[in-house]
């Protein structure tokens, strides 16, 4: 999937003779290691995704991070908030009906004095984003087309945790207005994410970028993409034999059809012809003997040495 959105970013940026910028999102320790990362770049090197910027990458921009945090406190965009995790999970329990947990605001409003005594204390404190009470947040998806979530249904969300670090909310906006990112192309599964990330850049007054969410890919059995399918990596379809090439058309149709509806593309035909308007936006299949065939096809087209 990582390699699929990668595919789509770089050649919308070939087709548009723009720049494709690298960025590593490393700021989970749990989720980051360097052998990933490494796995990451020589994966994309293999597949031909050349990147003009980067890579970059965001444990090495944490200041930057909470330097923003810090501003957004002060324009009263965003507070601290002191609530414990055994607080949180205790009300989270509680909750019934089956409608999802929403942070309930008890460090929202709290006054000036008690607030700085707490932080005067050094109490352990997260920064949350003041989401606005009342009104929308839309924007129009190149694949979903008009997407509008009331404020009321989105909670006032963590951007700084307690230990310091960004979470996705805080670090993409920074990054993306830093680096003058004009087009966000991820998958569907950040369509929730993105409201609240629009809030963020509404509050720090930026340009939003234009977002497109590509549909999820599934396994032959309709159930999304996991280790369960087989392999999972470039590197193993690599070591499996198969070639760069045919992972790349492979990948490619994946959600987009060329204008021709052909299945065989040479990837001068993709940068030419790519469109985010006709990637659909409905989950892809993904199925191991179609990329058989299509491997097939490359090795029979290659020089006989």
């Amino acid at each position: 999937g990582g390699a699929r959105t990668a595919l789509y970013n770089w050649l919308f940026a070939r087709h548009m003779k723009g720049v494709f910028i690298l960025r590593i999102e490393d700021t989970d320790a749990d989720r980051s290691r360097p052998e990933l990362t490494t796995a990451i770049l020589e994966s994309m090197k293999w597949l031909g995704l050349d990147w003009d910027e980067g890579p970059f990458h965001q444990s090495d921009r944490l200041d930057r991070y909470r330097a923003l945090a810090a501003d957004l406190v002060g324009a009263g965009h965003a507070y601290p908030c002191f609530c414990t995790a055994e607080e949180l999970a205790a009300k989270r329990s509680q909750v019934t009906g089956g409608r999802p947990w929403k942070y309930d605001g008890t460090c929202r409003d709290l006054s000036d004095n008690e607030r700085k005594k707490r932080l005067a204390e050094s109490t352990p404190h997260v920064v949350r984003f003041r989401v606005p009470e009342t009104g929308e947040t839309s924007f129009d998806d190149q694949v979903f087309g008009r997407i509008k979530v009331e404020n009321r249904e989105i909670e006032d969300f963590v951007l700084l945790r307690s230990d310091g670090q960004p979470t996705y909310h805080l670090s993409v906006v920074s990054d993306d207005v830093d680096m003058r990112i004009t087009h966000v192309v991820r998958g569907a599964d950040h369509l929730s994410n993105t409201p609240k990330q629009i809030l963020v850049y509404r509050a720090i007054g930026a340009s939003l970028p234009t977002f497109a969410h590509l549909p999820l890919i599934l396994g032959p059995d309709k159930q999304r993409l996991s280790k369960r399918h087989g392999a999972t990596s470039v590197g193993a379809y690599r070591d499996l034999g198969i070639l760069p090439e045919a992972l790349v058309n492979f990948l490619a149709l994946l959600g987009w059809t060329p204008p021709g509806g052909e299945e065989i593309v040479p990837l001068e035909a993709m940068v030419r012809d790519f469109d985010l308007a006709a990637v659909s936006k409905s989950n892809a299949v993904f199925d191991p003997e179609k990329l058989a065939w299509m491997n097939s096809q490359y090795l029979r087209a290659m020089p006989p040495d």
